[in-house]
């Protein structure tokens, strides 16, 4: 039931066979040299090395190597030679895969399938930006390594994480004056060729003049422009993307962007978080719904006081009654104008604290929140009660944790205030079978955005609203419809287990 296609097994493959599944990869390079009448050839990942040590030193060896003609080429002397100290000569296909995917040079020697030597020139750990930090995601548990604007950077960093063969980039140039290198990444041999294609094809075919950031492709490439639902997730961490790579999506990278983004995405991948697989999975999920919950208070909350005070005053409890009326005793506005008065004040601010150096924001938030809230109160321009909620709504907000999904919670909150204030709670219901309707609509790279609620797939709802014990997240969701949809075996690694204690 659990068994699983390796497809990475290399053993019964040559270097020639490596090497050609390599080069589907856009950053790997092939140079061909004529030394002393034998052809060498050359290969590496340009995002993998130390180009100052390629250009400065092995290079020029190679170089001085073509001028000696009339010097037979001796393979021995030509590695002892090497100013290089980490050289290896070997024709395990095994070792060849594992160290061109770590940085190093494969030099093959004619057509021989005996003489390759393989160089250590990487750069996967001196060109990793250890301290670059995500400012939109952050996280207190868990690696803090960011995207940066630089796309080498980001292969280098993608590669680094997922030293796989399967990793696969392909770069294509965006912009008619912008000249964008934009790179599609994937896994070769798990991720559905569909989706792959629908992707490659969008890309392609967009026609635009300059293109400044990923959002911009977003914004092109999505199945639907007339929503203000993200349909793919934009990220700047390496664990999310590396995830979303293993889990059978695609990612597309922007040069001069720290943002990437991955599809085929489900509403249900706004709402998790990084943090939700370093906590043990009982807290996990419980963070989980607890951002769900907030998300929903956030949207209805105001448009619930709205209808309650103008409509619906016998759902108000007695004791309750009493402190709210006269709370807006003296308040000379209806519940809208109310409400839409605090709700643009929270918004007003938040724009400003964005725009603003950090710390100045951070100011600004606090004490404008703090000194207009009392002077609205006091002004007699608001209720206590009401403040308290609309302060609560815009703190559930930022539970979110992509910042676009953040946005369009914002944006939801008006069109519910407003039919609230004309029909009341039916006004909040027909909201909701509007929103959920054109939810039902959407679709990432045509796949189905309400997964697994629409279309119902109850095996996927082990990674939906909780999370699940990690022994039963084995399998990649099944919307994804990837090649390989077994991660792990946990019955063949508890059998392993028991061999173990047995002998």
């Amino acid at each position: 039931m659990f068994k699983k296609k390796n497809s990475q097994n290399t053993e019964n493959l040559t270097h020639t066979e490596i090497v050609k599944r390599a080069k589907k990869s856009s950053d790997f390079k092939e140079i061909k040299k004529n030394v002393s009448g034998v052809q060498i050839i050359i290969f590496y990942f340009t995002t993998l090395i130390d180009h100052k040590t390629m250009e400065r030193v092995f290079l020029p060896y190679i170089n001085e190597c073509e001028k000696k003609i009339d010097q037979p080429l001796d393979i021995n002397q030509f590695k002892n030679n090497l100013p290089l100290e980490d050289v290896i000569r070997t024709h395990d296909a095994k070792e060849i895969e594992d160290k061109i995917y770590k940085g190093y040079v494969l030099i093959k020697f004619g057509n021989s399938a005996e003489d390759c030597l393989l160089l250590n020139v990487s750069n996967l750990y001196k060109g990793v930006r250890t301290t670059n930090e995500t400012e939109n995601e952050y996280s207190v548990t868990g690696p803090k390594l960011g995207f940066v604007e630089n796309l080498d950077t980001n292969i280098l960093l993608l590669r680094s994480k997922l030293k796989s063969p399967l990793l696969t980039t392909e770069e294509l140039i965006l912009g008619t004056l912008s000249k964008t290198r934009v790179v599609i990444v994937y896994l070769d041999g798990i991720t559905n060729e569909k989706h792959i294609e629908t992707v490659k094809n969008r890309v392609s075919e967009i026609d635009f003049d300059i293109i400044w950031d990923t959002h911009v492709i977003d914004q092109i490439i999505r199945d639907n422009s007339y929503t203000p639902f993200p349909l793919y997730v934009t990220s700047e961490r390496l664990d999310r993307i590396s995830y979303t790579l293993s889990s059978g999506q695609v990612v597309i990278f922007s040069d001069g962007s720290p943002s990437a983004i991955s599809g085929p995405s489900t509403i249900l991948d706004f709402f998790i978080a990084s943090e939700d697989y370093y906590y043990n999975w009982i807290t996990g999920s419980f963070l989980r719904l607890i951002r769900i919950l907030g998300i929903i208070f956030s949207i209805i909350s105001s448009s619930i006081y709205i209808a309650v005070v103008t409509f619906h005053y016998e759902v108000i409890p007695v004791d309750l009654l009493g402190p709210l009326i006269k709370s807006r005793a003296n308040v000379p506005f209806p519940p809208l104008l109310e409400v839409l008065f605090l709700e643009m004040t929270i918004e007003l601010l938040r724009e400003a604290g964005a725009r603003l150096p950090t710390k100045i924001g951070q100011t600004l938030g606090i004490v404008g929140g703090i000194v207009i809230g009392q002077a609205a109160v006091a002004a007699a321009l608001t209720s206590n009660i009401l403040l308290i909620i609309v302060a609560l709504s815009a703190l559930a907000s930022f539970t979110t944790p992509t910042i676009t999904m953040s946005n369009t919670i914002r944006l939801l909150r008006f069109p519910f205030i407003i039919m609230s204030s004309l029909l009341g709670g039916l006004g909040i219901i027909i909201g909701f079978a509007v929103l959920l309707c054109h939810l039902f609509k959407l679709k990432s790279f045509e796949t189905p955005y309400m997964v697994p609620l629409y279309p119902f797939r109850r095996n996927n709802f082990q990674d939906s609203f909780i999370r699940s014990p990690w022994r039963k997240l084995n399998k990649r969701p099944d919307f994804l419809r990837t090649k390989e949809t077994i991660k792990f075996s946990p019955k063949e690694k508890n059998k392993q287990k028991e061999d173990i204690n047995d002998e």
